[in-house]
């Protein structure tokens, strides 16, 4: 699947996230790579920011957080449209739950791992 094909998935399952996920998001962008900096396919997504369990006083001029979907990782880990769908769905969820304050640990135990 090439580049802007793979964004235009990613933006469609972003709009089938719950409304209440998604509105909360600020200052916030979603990005799509094709690799992480080191050129592994072992990382699907980043969160990069401070999570909002961790802002004292924010929103005076910071550089947006920034969640980042990487193509290549979660193309070669799938065998269908339908389970890269599903992938990249739980890797917003993931990535979101970042921002949200939620740690990795707990996202496992919720099965959002």
């Amino acid at each position: 699947m090439d580049a802007d094909a793979f964004e235009q998935l990613v933006g469609d399952e972003l709009d089938e996230l719950p409304d209440e996920m998604v509105d909360g998001l600020d200052n916030v962008v979603i990005v799509v790579e094709d690799r992480p900096e080191d050129g592994t396919l072992d990382l699907l997504g980043l969160y990069d920011g401070v999570a909002l369990t961790e802002r004292g006083q924010y929103g005076f001029g910071e550089m947006p957080d920034r969640i980042t979907i990487y193509r290549e990782p979660l193309l070669a880990m799938v065998e269908t449209l339908d389970e890269l769908r599903d992938q990249v769905h739980v890797t917003l969820v993931h990535e979101i739950a970042h921002y949200y304050g939620i740690d990795d640990e707990k996202l496992h135990e919720l099965g959002w791992g």
